[in-house]
């Protein structure tokens, strides 16, 4: 499928619905990839989010998952409840500070995590490689400059 390519005028209304319109249908299609791995598990999107930032960050601490979701305590509570009933998250006590909740995947937290992954990857790699090389800095830029700019250093901090 040929994409057209954006107008000169690509901040008319237009042109800024069509991305808005794209960002939905895209995102949608993604995460409809691994729905089904999660219901199975009897888990949600919430849940597979903090498998995938547990995963990145190992020792993440509770208040930083908090921060990166951007969802509530009371929220968050619940996916780690059911993350730990499941035995899919662990939680251990800061080595300095007894208070700090430091979170980690268990083995079976880390197979379900890559499983979720690889049906993200699959589509990722298939996108990417439609739209070529040359199309995936200006993508990245793009939803970068969706962020706020104080929050963009601790996206930036992510990268492995």
């Amino acid at each position: 499928m040929a994409t057209p390519s954006a107008s000169p005028l690509f901040l008319r209304e237009e042109e800024i619905r069509r991305g808005v319109e794209l960002l939905y249908f895209g995102y949608g299609h993604l995460t409809r990839a691994i729905d089904d791995t999660l219901a199975a598990e009897g888990l949600g999107r919430a849940h597979q989010r903090a498998l995938y930032f547990i995963a990145r960050q190992p020792g993440l601490t509770v208040s930083a998952l908090l921060r990166l979701l951007g969802i509530t305590k009371q929220s968050l509570g619940r996916v780690l409840g059911d993350l730990s009933t499941r035995g899919l998250v662990e939680m251990r006590t800061g080595p300095t500070d007894r208070r700090q909740r430091l979170l980690r995947l268990t083995p079976d937290g880390a197979a379900l995590e890559a499983a979720l992954f690889e049906g993200l990857r699959e589509r990722m790699a298939s996108a990417y490689a439609e739209a070529g090389q040359g199309s995936i800095a200006g993508f990245w830029t793009v939803l970068e400059g969706l962020i706020p700019p104080e929050e963009r250093a601790r996206v930036k901090g992510l990268r492995g």
